[in-house]
């Protein structure tokens, strides 16, 4: 499946349907009158968040969207039948945008979550309501008015227990393969992971969501690489496993420059809970990795967990740790 994280869609609820004029025609009925009925209501535009999708990729293949309209009054005071609302499912973490591409309507995050985006019309009035003392046979009855209608952005962030966060080929991927049944593709070239990948780990009795993103470069929170578009995506994790490449010469540019890329994007982001992970030390001679470990913790101030990723080295530590913060917030 094809991961989709942005989509633009036009909504349009029913309209309300016309009211009736009629008059009451019956054999050995003496007086008859009006009876015209009203005119049913439109359907509403109704999204519905749903935990079984990750993607908004079925909206790439319909973008409009129209809820039933309402049907028209009849005689004998016949009220028409409302249009049916339209139900649009999308995945947990989607936020529904105005054409503004700024105002945010809805932040649907919660499973069943249920927004009214567009309201249908109301049926029109049918002649009978309109009879009075003084006006007996009223040849007056309303159409029904239109349902809202409106252009609308769909964006989703993803909503994940811990992130993955990196320079890119710091093996993310490759630790997300190793503890969940993900499968990432994995090479030894950079950007090898061009959207973000979800897999969910198993841990003692506890099962952990986890959320893959592209790779970070410097310039990343103004756009530079697959930047902004990807970090959104970490911004509803409870915790940051943030991974090192252990083979490079210098250890500590890398972080920093993570580090300053996340403040830059967003603050709140820089201050979620991390977890430093100095991986592929299965590639990396033993004599070398107390002094990288070393560098780091005096750098970052925190404890720095080395692992292989590729050989499942170390990586079920790291998980209990993430677990511990997700159940402390």
């Amino acid at each position: 499946m094809k991961f989709l994280d942005e989509a633009k869609i036009y909504i349009k609820a029913g309209d309300g349907g016309n009211g009736a004029c009629s008059f009451r025609h019956e054999k050995f009925l003496e007086f008859g009158g009006p009876d015209g009925g009203f005119g049913g209501n439109g359907g509403d535009i109704v999204f519905v968040a749903v935990q079984n999708l990750n993607t908004l990729i079925d909206f790439r293949y319909q973008q409009h969207f129209k809820a039933e309209r309402g049907k028209n009054g009849a005689g004998r005071n016949c009220t028409g039948a409302s249009g049916n609302d339209l139900i649009i499912k999308v995945p947990l973490g989607t936020q529904i945008i105005a054409n503004d591409n700024e105002t945010v309507l809805a932040d649907m995050t919660i499973d069943g979550q249920k927004f009214i985006a567009a309201r249908g019309g109301k049926g029109g009035r049918g002649n009978n309501s309109y009879k009075s003392s003084t006006n007996q046979a009223p040849y007056e009855a309303d159409e029904g008015t239109p349902g809202e209608e409106m252009w609308v952005w769909l964006k989703l962030k993803l909503i994940a227990d811990v992130g993955l966060i990196g320079m890119p080929n710091a093996g993310k991927s490759t630790f997300l393969s190793a503890v969940t049944r993900a499968k990432p593709k994995i090479a030894d070239y950079p950007f090898t992971t061009l959207h973000p990948n979800l897999g969910m780990a198993q841990i003692d009795d506890d099962e952990i969501l986890i959320a893959d993103i592209p790779g970070l470069i410097e310039g990343a929170s103004e756009g530079v690489g697959l930047g902004t578009r990807f970090l959104k995506h970490v911004e509803r994790c409870q915790v940051l496993i943030h991974l090192i490449d252990a083979t490079a010469e210098d250890v500590v540019t890398p972080y920093k420059m993570i580090r300053k890329e996340l403040k830059k994007y967003s603050p709140k982001l820089a201050t979620k809970p991390e977890v430093l992970v100095l991986n592929k030390i299965d590639a990396v001679l033993t004599e070398e990795l107390p002094e990288k470990v070393k560098q780091l913790e005096k750098t970052s101030k925190q404890k720095v967990y080395p692992i292989s990723g590729i050989a499942h080295q170390g990586v079920k530590d790291v998980l209990r740790i993430v677990r511990n913060y997700i159940k402390q917030s």
